[in-house]
């Protein structure tokens, strides 16, 4: 789910440098420059040098159209996967509910 969350904070900020996007995941900064290696491997991001000062290196990350489909591709499979869990602690209240009903009419 990392790789989701870096994505989203890259398409909203695309000027996060990876110190800010590491401190912003609360991530090491390692981490956040792995995953953006791997995500600009794979062509989700594409990162261009600025030149604003010469003795600073800034970079900025853009989402690419496959960022774009990968973002919806990842979005929906955690929206699965979290409506899969809502209902099955749906189901957990409902048993629950019944075992306190029961255990009230003992008493």
């Amino acid at each position: 789910m990392i790789e989701y969350k870096v994505i989203k904070e890259i398409e909203q900020n695309p000027s996060h440098t990876q110190r800010s996007l590491a401190e912003k995941l609360d991530i090491s900064l390692g981490k956040a420059n792995y995953v953006l290696a791997g995500l600009i491997e794979k062509g989700i991001v594409k990162v261009k040098k600025l030149k604003n000062d010469p003795d600073k290196i800034r970079w900025q990350y853009m989402l690419t159209h496959e960022g774009m489909k990968e973002k919806f591709r990842i979005t929906r499979q955690f929206l699965k996967r979290r409506i899969r869990e809502y209902e099955d602690i749906q189901k957990e209240i409902v048993q629950l509910q019944e075992e306190v009903h029961l255990l009230e009419k003992l008493n």
